[in-house]
């Protein structure tokens, strides 16, 4: 299969419901010093983030499985600060909740976006991932990028309360997830057809992004030629923190070629800013 704008299909069905049932496993255990300690995301406590993945659960099914229209931005207003605000209002409305009641919310809701996501097909075009290009993109990646956020945030709930890392396998997805933001991000490089373009997540896999006629393409493994115009090498802890402008030890990364298009792929994000 030739490479495509977005790179070969993701399935992050199966991984859904594991990371629900662990992250309700851990909030069901936390003492009350524990929901209100803060986390990386500023201003935010460890029930603030419970409360925002509350609320993009409930979003995600009302918009896509009931069809209802949610807020717009306002006239003249970003999308990128739309976002920013209706998430800043959820959670502090949410902070009018006991801990019980998000609890009982989220056992509620956890589950249904699974199903959700498995009475679609994947295949088809569905609306844009911002990150990853203004065009409408396959489902799966919609899926993926959903996935990918749950994820994150269940990462900086158990960083904030110092617990071990999230196990391996709930992982398995978020470097193949964050990496499709790769071709639009080298979108403004100049480059010839076919120069290529790698990036290595260590212990996670590899990509390339080829220089087509009519732009980037992705797809899984190292470039093909033996003088990549550009490589980026890091872990999965420095690499997701780096897609989502969390805080990265950059000497944990390693970059032959291009200086600037090293740059330009270390700028990469893979969530709305």
């Amino acid at each position: 299969m030739s490479p495509t704008r977005w790179g070969p299909p993701i399935d992050v069905l199966p991984y859904f419901s594991k990371e629900e049932q662990a992250l309700m496993t851990l909030l069901g255990a936390l003492t009350d010093e524990d929901w209100t300690r803060p986390t990386m995301c500023a201003g935010w406590t460890v029930k603030d983030v419970a409360a925002h993945l509350l609320g993009d659960k409930v979003g995600r099914l009302s918009r896509g499985r009931d069809g209802h229209a949610a807020d717009a931005p306002r006239p003249g207003e970003p999308f990128p600060r739309f976002i920013d605000r209706i998430n800043a209002e959820w959670v502090v409305a949410c902070r009018r909740l006991s801990r019980d009641v998000l609890l009982t919310m989220l056992y509620e809701f956890m589950g249904q976006t699974t199903e959700y996501w498995a009475q679609l097909d994947l295949d088809v075009p569905g609306p844009p991932v911002s990150w990853a290009g203004d065009e409408p993109a396959p489902r799966w990646l919609d899926a993926a990028r959903d996935y990918s956020e749950f994820w994150v945030h269940h990462a900086q709930i158990r960083e904030a309360l110092e617990h071990t890392p999230l196990e391996a396998e709930y992982a398995e997805p978020i470097a193949d997830t964050f990496v499709r933001a790769l071709p639009h991000t080298l979108r403004d490089v100049d480059a010839r057809v076919g120069k290529q373009v790698g990036y290595t997540v260590t212990g996670h896999g590899k990509w390339y992004a080829r220089r087509e006629r009519d732009g980037w393409v992705l797809d899984r493994g190292a470039p093909p030629s033996r003088t990549p115009l550009a490589t980026v090498t890091t872990d999965l802890d420095t690499f997701w923190r780096l897609c989502t402008r969390n805080a990265a030890d950059l000497s944990r990364v390693r970059t032959t070629g291009d200086e600037n298009v090293c740059a330009t792929v270390l700028g990469m994000t893979s969530i709305i800013v």
